[in-house]
């Protein structure tokens, strides 16, 4: 059986990590580098840095940054933020990216999955896929850090990513991303039953029991940012948690 991964996210822009509430990421909550270096002491199975302001800017992954955070880092790493291009790809995983995690390319450019995936196989793959509510209850795809709607529902997202080579999906409420108020579990279930690939449940958790919801829902692998960030939870308290509810994880 495979274990669930706790995969605490942190959040780039202009030199510091950011946070906030449905992809308003105004908070400063302090340097990228002592982030890695506390959660190299939290037990934690992957850790997720996203530079969320590089594919508005319009720049490529800041690959001195990831060069740096990758030699302290002793987790695996997935790195996302300004991926365009197989040779961008190439760089962040020479400067030490165990994963590439693709959002708006996903959409702008999908035949950058398909490449991706057979230079550098399917476990190297995650897509971000970030989601809305819209106005008719279904889910709309958003790109460019949440602010574009991607005239796509994040199923049918989710399918296409996977038979161009995804190994991973990470999948986001933008609606309850930094509330705390628990995941959407409505959107994780549509996901999960629609791919055959982990599904990585992100946005909105706030307590453990949220994340036992998400795992029920049929997520994989659970990502959080706020809870770690501004409460006194813990990854390894998360997995001890977990594990006494009956689910797998590495403790």
């Amino acid at each position: 059986m495979l274990k669930t991964r706790i995969m605490p996210t942190l959040l780039y822009k202009n030199t510091t990590l950011v946070k906030g509430v449905g992809f308003d990421s105004w908070r400063r909550v302090g340097s990228a580098m002592q982030a890695v270096k506390v959660y190299n002491m939290r037990e934690v199975d992957e850790l997720v840095f996203l530079d969320i302001a590089a594919t508005r800017e319009g720049r490529p992954p800041d690959f001195d940054l990831v060069d740096d955070l990758a030699d302290e880092c002793f987790m695996p790493l997935a790195v996302g933020g300004g991926i365009r291009s197989l040779d961008d790809v190439r760089r962040l995983l020479q400067v030490g990216a165990d994963k590439i995690v693709v959002n708006t390319a996903a959409v702008s450019r999908p035949e950058l999955i398909r490449e991706i995936a057979n230079r550098f196989g399917n476990q190297c793959v995650v897509v971000s896929i970030d989601a809305k509510k819209s106005s008719n209850k279904g889910y709309e795809v958003y790109i460019e850090s949440g602010t574009q709607p991607a005239g796509l529902s994040p199923v049918a997202l989710a399918q296409r990513v996977e038979s161009a080579g995804a190994g991973e999906i990470l999948i986001t409420s933008v609606d309850r991303d930094g509330t705390m108020d628990g995941y959407d579990i409505d959107l994780i279930s549509q996901v999960e039953k629609a791919v055959s690939i982990p599904v990585i449940a992100s946005g909105g958790a706030g307590s453990y029991a949220h994340m036992a919801e998400a795992l029920s829902a049929g997520a994989s692998a659970l990502a959080a940012a706020s809870m770690f960030h501004f409460t006194e939870q813990t990854p390894r308290e998360a997995k001890l948690y977990l594990h006494k509810r009956g689910f797998a994880t590495r403790v």
